[in-house]
């Protein structure tokens, strides 16, 4: 059974989001060099990447976090989980909200990779390694590159697939 000192002491993503706390609460008092200086500062330390414009809900976990990027347009929801080497990315294509939005009770599997401003819907799982490039329906489980809808669990099914 594991303390709260050690989940403190022991997982990377806890400080990364002590560091995203900060770095996010001077980005929206419109002070973006000091935000991205204290965003940096948890980046070295952690190896964990949140841009400080990102917007994360309670309960966000990230488990293993080496490697993970979200950007700034990125919002995730409420307890979602990440493992090492998740990207939340844009395509540089996008002006404006570029990020993914991240629902509610999601899980991210290892070195995936969601990019472009598109929706992972709530209760819905990315497998690892895949490559998410549209709009991923509530409750479905995604994998493959580019990722396709494996199962569904009361999910509507992609529009393009």
């Amino acid at each position: 059974m594991k303390n709260n000192l050690e989940i403190i002491l022991n997982y990377p993503g806890v400080h990364a989001l002590g560091f995203h706390k900060v770095g996010h609460f001077l980005y929206r008092k419109n002070r973006f060099v000091i935000a991205r200086f204290v965003s940096q500062i948890g980046r070295f330390f952690t190896g964990i990447e949140i841009h400080p414009g990102a917007k994360i809900g309670p309960g966000f976990f990230i488990d293993h976090g080496m490697g993970v990027v979200i950007g700034e347009t990125a919002e995730v929801g409420k307890n979602v989980m990440l493992f090492h080497g998740v990207t939340l990315g844009g395509t540089g294509k996008d002006k404006g909200k570029r990020h993914p939005t991240v629902g509610d009770n999601v899980m991210i599997g290892a070195g995936a990779k969601i990019l472009g401003p598109i929706t992972i819907g709530n209760n819905a799982k990315v497998g690892s390694n895949a490559v998410v490039l549209e709009d991923v329906p509530e409750g479905a489980t995604v994998v493959g590159i580019p990722a396709e809808v494996k199962s569904k669990k009361d999910a509507k099914k992609m529009s393009s697939l």
